[in-house]
């Protein structure tokens, strides 16, 4: 079957009521409807509640307060479709447009970190086994390509393993887990760290406050918790979506905030020498691994786990990011270069432009690095602050619109009155953690290598999103495009 782009380039918005009515895109022939064609979007449910868990776990989704709206509307575009169905009327396009661009951006940007965090374990291997090496910006930059590379590949002609994988990824994680916790207390008995050094002292090497240390401290945290909204962006391949979404996103934060403290706690127990872990040139994980096994096979082999879950979880962002985006193509949020990416490849069925355009980007970030390491962390800290701003505007408006926001809609899952607690709080951590996420991760500040320029790529995204909507986007965008059968679709698979 051919693959149509007019319902991405068409310029003539539909109405209201024509444009409630999409058919989401599962194995069905090209449909006309309020004056413009549906894609036929071919996208095959082959992730099971299981699969979504395992790739949702990799990516350590979070979140209550987003899965109660997932559960309501279960839609491909997460966060900006979530704004959409929940904002007032007068509101609910503009602010969809701008979540959209947070998201897509934040996802993109994402699947850079991941990368770059791939790339990092391979080059800690190879110093650690050749403590001579040196590892050269550009030798950093071709790893970070070759994982980008792997991931698209994977994600274009090995779709149909990627359910399987995902399963696997979820399988490999808890195991690893087990069998790092036990090696470690097994090899470090008798030279544990006391509970009062693990759980009552703080290293504070930052030059600010204690207080603010902490909280600048919960960048890692949060990104291992960031990109939640995963099993919402690939409800059109999942079975019975509007149960399973909600439901992954809470029992992955489950599992990854239980498995993830008391991973945490093993380390520090088990570390023997701080000031070797702050200075070692392979990375901190490896040199405890290292301090406890005093085995450079056994610590390998343990790194295996941790390199291998990455790579796994690169491809499950590389999965999200690109059916993010062909989400939002479909609904025009990319003005004119929408139609490039909206179509799904006709024999592949992936969105392969979708991939061609997150790998791309990824390229592109890389090529910061070369230039500057500085400005590619701060690429990889934005992801962060735009994903966070993605998930809280609709989190926002059901805290204000209450009850409102799910008007007509009938629901099995719901925060009832626990609601505004839970997205108070969570409103209020995003708000403190974006703010705080963009000071300098220490001071005095002494030079531009030091400064935090997360803020300047913030403010290019920005600019971007700007600009797109004010030569195309507010005369095109309307919003999610055929939205009731999409629900419909979604509730009733």
């Amino acid at each position: 079957m051919s693959i149509t782009h007019e319902s991405a380039s068409d310029s003539s918005p539909p109405s209201m009521g024509d444009k409630e009515k999409d058919l989401g895109g599962v194995r069905l022939e090209a449909v006309q409807t309020g004056g413009h064609v549906v894609d036929a979007v071919e996208l095959e449910r082959n992730f099971s509640f299981l699969s979504t868990l395992g790739l949702a776990f990799s990516l350590l989704n979070s979140w209550t307060a987003i899965a109660e709206i997932c559960h309501v509307f279960p839609l491909s575009g997460g966060q900006y479709d979530f704004v959409y169905c929940t904002a007032p009327p007068r509101f609910r396009v503009g602010l969809s447009f701008f979540t959209g661009w947070m998201a897509c951006a934040g996802w993109t940007t994402l699947l850079g970190a991941g990368c770059s965090l791939g790339s990092s374990f391979f080059t800690a291997l190879i110093s650690f086994w050749h403590p001579d090496y040196e590892p050269a910006t550009w030798h950093v930059f071709m790893f970070y390509v070759a994982v980008i590379v792997g991931q698209f590949l994977l994600n274009v002609f090995g779709v149909r393993a990627l359910p399987h994988l995902d399963r696997f990824g979820a399988f490999w994680s808890i195991a690893g887990i087990v069998t790092i916790i036990v090696t470690l207390l097994a090899c470090s008995s008798g030279r544990y760290q006391s509970a009062k050094d693990v759980f009552g002292t703080l290293t504070n090497l930052t030059g600010w406050p204690d207080g603010m240390a902490f909280i600048l401290g919960l960048l890692q945290s949060t990104l291992g918790f960031t990109a939640f909204d995963a099993a919402s962006h690939m409800v059109e391949e999942m079975p019975n979506p509007s149960r399973n979404a909600p439901l992954v996103m809470i029992l992955a934060v489950a599992m990854g905030a239980v498995t993830s403290w008391i991973f945490m706690v093993v380390l520090l127990f088990c570390l023997a020498d701080f000031d070797a872990v702050i200075a070692a040139a392979n990375g901190p994980l490896l040199e405890i691994y290292y301090q406890s096994t005093r085995s450079m096979v056994g610590s390998t082999c343990l790194m295996m786990f941790n390199l291998t879950a990455m790579m796994i979880c690169v491809g499950a962002a590389g999965t999200v990011s690109s059916r993010m985006i062909m989400s939002f193509s479909r609904d025009r949020g990319f003005g004119h270069v929408s139609r490039f990416l909206s179509p799904v490849h006709a024999r592949l069925k992936v969105p392969v432009y979708c991939l061609v355009f997150c790998g791309g980007w990824g390229i592109v970030f890389g090529l910061l690095y070369l230039g500057s390491s500085v400005a590619f962390n701060a690429i990889l800290a934005v992801a962060i602050l735009l994903l966070q701003i993605s998930y809280i505007t609709p989190i926002i408006i059901v805290f204000i619109r209450g009850e409102k926001a799910f008007a007509g809609h009938s629901r099995t899952y719901s925060l009832g009155r626990w609601r505004r607690v839970v997205n108070g709080l969570a409103i209020a951590f995003a708000v403190m953690t974006s703010v705080i996420f963009v000071f300098p991760p220490a001071i005095p500040v002494t030079s531009g290598s030091s400064m935090n320029y997360a803020i300047v790529a913030f403010a290019v995204v920005l600019i971007m999103c700007g600009v797109t909507w004010l030569v195309d986007g507010r005369k095109n965008f309307t919003g999610p495009r055929d939205l009731e059968e999409r629900l419909q679709m979604g509730k009733n698979a």
